[in-house]
């Protein structure tokens, strides 16, 4: 019988490095940033779209939207998780969006939804340059 020291231990069979990186959670109070969330705040800034991030639409509850389009009433989310089983696609979560979204709606506000694989192709920014354009 070999003996092996803890340090040699986790070197050989740590999962450190190994297979999917662990995703990024969201720690009490503090937001973390999707990949789709950066990707078009980046986009919005390359066109010159004034956005303003976390925005809160309702007074009367702490419901934010991803973005929200300086000088009109046009929100945008960014859903992720939706093939990982994340919180939008969850029984709870989706109830939750729903009436968060038709809450925004009532408050006249326009509603844009978008996934990060739609932001990382361009499609999204395409869609509001066209909701802006009024088309």
């Amino acid at each position: 019988m070999t003996t092996v020291s803890q340090a040699t231990y986790k070197a050989l069979y740590s999962k450190k490095g190994k297979g999917k990186a662990k995703t990024q959670r969201k720690r009490r109070g503090v937001k973390v940033e999707s990949v789709g969330e950066s990707t078009l705040a980046q986009q919005l800034k390359a066109l010159k779209i004034e956005f303003e991030r976390e925005f809160q639409f309702c007074e009367s509850r702490k419901w934010r939207s991803d973005f929200h389009i300086t000088g009109t009433k046009l929100l945008i989310e960014v859903e992720g998780g939706i093939w990982s089983g994340g919180r939008h696609t969850r029984g709870k979560g989706y109830l939750g969006d729903m009436e968060k979204y038709n809450e925004a709606t009532a408050l006249s506000y326009q509603l844009l939804r978008f996934s990060t694989e739609q932001v990382k192709s361009g499609f999204a920014v395409k869609k509001i340059e066209q909701v802006l354009e009024g088309k």
